[in-house]
């Protein structure tokens, strides 16, 4: 009988063993996945984040070079300011007007004295022009865009000392 005890002991302390040594093990895994886990994760952030800074370089580049291939929009002339205008514009109940300030952005500083001779002369061909408009008309960016373009079609014709680049609009109010 004390030879069966000490064996049910032995098998007890060697069972024991055995599943401390499994608990080792699965904790051992464990760890051994989390570590994985982690490292993964921070592998992937690097590349993710890796990207969105290669993408911020490109954005940069590209407008970088948009700004080289606009120089001449980049470098601005001269501007000649003009007063306000209210005009009627053109719709069924005659009730809507607009308010415009622009200023005229010259090419070369030799323009202005024509310009200053010249005032009533752009003010009425500004004054024809946006009264013969819309409201559906001038409302949209690129009607605005056309507008601009109309403007200084019109008033280049007139000119001998030099050109107008660009309008400017610096009020533009609709009621």
């Amino acid at each position: 009988m004390a030879e069966e005890q000490k064996e049910e002991t032995q098998e007890e302390e060697s069972a024991k063993k055995s599943s401390g040594g499994s608990n080792v093990v699965l904790i051992l895994i464990v760890v051994l996945l989390v570590l994985v886990l982690a490292i993964g994760g921070v592998v992937a952030y690097l590349m993710l984040s890796g990207d969105e800074a290669e993408d911020a370089t490109v954005v940069k580049q590209e407008k970088v070079e948009k700004k080289r291939h606009r120089s001449d929009s980049a470098e601005v002339g001269p501007m000649y300011p003009l007063d306000k205008f209210t005009v009627n514009l053109m719709s069924e109940n005659g009730r809507r007007f607009l308010v415009v300030k622009m200023n005229l952005e010259e090419d070369s500083e030799e323009l202005t004295p024509e310009l200053d001779k010249k005032t009533p002369l752009v003010r009425d061909i500004v004054i024809s022009i946006l009264s013969s408009k819309t409201v559906e008309e001038i409302t949209t960016a690129k009607g605005k865009e056309k507008l601009k373009e109309e403007i200084i079609a019109q008033i280049n014709r007139h000119l001998n000392d030099g050109e107008i680049r660009h309008v400017y609009f610096t009020e533009f109010v609709i009621q």
